[in-house]
């Protein structure tokens, strides 16, 4: 079993999350345990403060190391290992591939900040990854925690009910997912593609594989830079840049 740690100054904001869909299911299941842990219960002041003037002054407030270095040695304890992931906008950018990585791991923590950052302390002597979901900001880091804790549980064993729905999504294979059709076949005289209704599983997958590279080539083609293409996938792409030129 996966264990994720949340630590948060607005605990309440994660019960819809995770109390609904595959996050509950999940849950239930017994494939992960997550936790909320409100780290202003941590504070070593009378008034529960977690915040506090940056010392050479400037704009807004600091989350202080005490608090947030007691929480994290407090969930952590009797467990080694755990990556320690700190939500924040300098951090890496996400990806598909980051939360495969983090999938493979048994005790995650996701720090939300909030105010004007942390204490450098916390980002020096604490975590073990900063990881941002994009290049925009964000009140806190509640939003951003739930992104990663939704995309990891998903890829976890027994999760989703079909186990080949993680390996075929977009990003997992590098290519963007090919076009997907249900019934009717025809609906208002939007028609099924025929390769589709053949039955011919080599002929669909050809397709499949010709469509996602396609759709990738037309939306993302930046990730065509170090995908390794085969000899067949490069010239539908001669064919495709003759076709715009």
């Amino acid at each position: 079993m996966m264990r994720i740690d949340i630590l948060t100054l607005f605990p309440g904001m994660f019960s819809g999350v995770l109390n609904e869909s595959i996050l509950k299911k999940a849950q239930e299941k017994g494939a992960v345990d997550i936790r909320l842990i409100d780290f202003r219960e941590f504070a070593d002041n009378k008034h529960k403060t977690v915040d506090d003037y940056p010392y050479g002054g400037g704009a807004g407030m600091v989350l202080k190391p005490q608090p947030i270095f007691d929480a994290v040695e407090h969930v952590t304890a009797g467990s080694s290992g755990a990556r320690i992931i700190l939500l924040c906008p300098q951090g890496e950018r996400y990806t598909q591939k980051k939360a495969e990585e983090l999938a493979k791991e048994t005790h995650l923590v996701l720090i939300c900040g909030h105010y004007e950052g942390y204490d450098e302390r916390i980002r020096q002597y604490l975590a073990t990854d900063e990881i941002s979901i994009g290049d925009y900001i964000l009140t806190g880091g509640e939003l951003g925690a739930m992104v990663i804790v939704d995309s990891i549980v998903r890829l976890l064993p027994g999760v989703l009910g079909n186990e080949a729905s993680p390996v075929d999504d977009s990003f997992s294979s590098g290519l963007l997912e090919y076009p997907q059709y249900t019934r009717p076949a025809d609906f208002r005289g939007m028609k099924v593609p025929d390769v589709l209704l053949s039955g011919n599983h080599q002929l669909i997958a050809e397709w499949r594989e010709k469509e996602s590279l396609r759709r990738t080539f037309l939306r993302r083609p930046d990730l065509l830079d170090d995908y390794p293409l085969t000899d067949k996938q490069k010239q539908w792409l001669k064919e495709w840049e003759k076709e715009r030129e």
